[in-house]
Formats: structure tokens, C-alpha cells, sequence
């Protein structure tokens, strides 16, 4: 009976194999058998004609900016604007603005969207206040001396600022007196 069981067995075995490799073939999509070594395409994507003058290098400012956002609040590097340099200084002003190339966004209602208007105050970067650009550090500077001295540093306004002119400027800045400590906390320590 053993020598009769096994036979059925190996058919059995047999039979659950084809019908694993059955079911694999229709979860590709057809019913016949495709070779291992060439599954085919793995997976689609959406070919979008280019103009014949562009180049297939990503440009450098597409890293800074967000994919299918609001055009209102994309990053100055992403957009270009119509500027008019003649607005009177600290009144708000609103500029006509395009996406760059490469560049998708949306407006209020999800809609893509290339030509927009962006609402700012009227003010170059460099009179900008401090919260909205960052500058380098010095490290030359004396801790404390007499009169207070001054280094130059390079400023950059932060990315989701508009400001009309250079967006990296120079500026003399006061060296730290404190060395990274402030007035209070070094009054307490002595007064302990």
C-alpha cells in the first residue's frame, strides 16, 4: 500500500506546483506562462514631449522646490516675477510672477498653474529685518573689547522671502560679546 501511496503522492506534489505557477501567470495578466529571465516593464511612466532646444540636465534650483505646492509659497529661487523697482518703499506691492521650468504648483483650488501674483512689502533684501535672512560668522572676532567690533559677513535671505535686488548681500555685523551667553545668565552666575 505504501508503494501505491507514493505514486499519488508525487502526482499530488505535482499538481500543486502547476497549479502555483497557473495562478502566478494570471496575476501577470494573461493566462500563458512568461519567461523569468524577461519579466517585461515593471513599471509605466507618462513620456511628456520636450522642446528640441532643452537640455536633459535637471537645473539646479528644481531641489529647492516642491512638487504640485501653492504657487504663492514656493521659494524665490522657483519663480521669476515682474518686478517694478520704482514701488514705494514699505507700502505693500504685488508682482506678476511665472514658475521656472521644471517647476509644478498649484493654486487655491489644486489647479496646476504657471502665472500667478505674489503680494510683498516693498523693500530691498538687504533692509529686510534680521529674522528673515541668516549671515555668516565670524570667527576672528575678540570676545570682548573695547569699542565693539564689527566683521563682515555674507547674508542670505531665507528661501520664502521676496524681496526685490540681491538675495546674498554683505553686511558689518557687531561680534558677540557674550560668546554665545546672555547678559541675565552670566548676572545670576556672579551674583551666586
Amino acid at each position: 500500500m505504501a508503494a501505491a501511496a507514493s505514486p499519488l503522492w508525487g502526482l499530488h506534489y505535482l499538481y500543486r506546483v502547476l497549479f502555483f505557477f497557473w495562478q502566478f501567470c494570471i496575476l501577470l495578466g494573461d493566462g500563458e506562462l512568461k519567461s523569468i529571465k524577461d519579466p517585461g516593464p515593471l513599471s509605466t511612466f507618462t513620456v511628456v514631449p520636450r522642446a528640441a532646444d532643452t537640455s536633459t540636465e535637471i537645473p539646479p534650483y528644481v531641489m529647492k522646490c516642491p512638487s504640485n505646492g501653492l504657487c504663492t509659497r514656493l521659494p524665490a529661487d522657483c519663480v521669476e516675477c515682474a518686478t517694478n523697482f520704482s514701488c514705494v518703499y514699505g507700502k505693500p506691492v504685488t508682482f506678476d510672477c511665472t514658475v521656472k521650468p521644471s517647476v509644478t504648483c498649484v493654486d487655491q483650488d489644486f489647479k496646476s498653474q504657471r502665472n500667478f501674483i505674489i503680494n510683498m512689502t516693498c523693500r530691498f533684501c538687504w533692509q529686510l529685518p534680521e529674522t528673515d535672512y541668516e549671515c555668516s560668522n565670524s570667527t576672528s572676532c575678540m570676545t570682548v573689547s573695547c569699542p565693539r567690533q564689527r566683521y563682515p559677513a555674507n547674508c542670505t535671505v531665507r528661501d520664502h522671502i521676496h524681496c526685490l535686488g540681491n538675495r546674498t548681500f554683505p553686511k558689518m555685523l557687531y561680534c558677540n560679546w557674550t560668546g554665545g551667553y546672555k547678559w541675565s545668565t552670566a548676572l545670576i552666575i556672579i551674583g551666586l
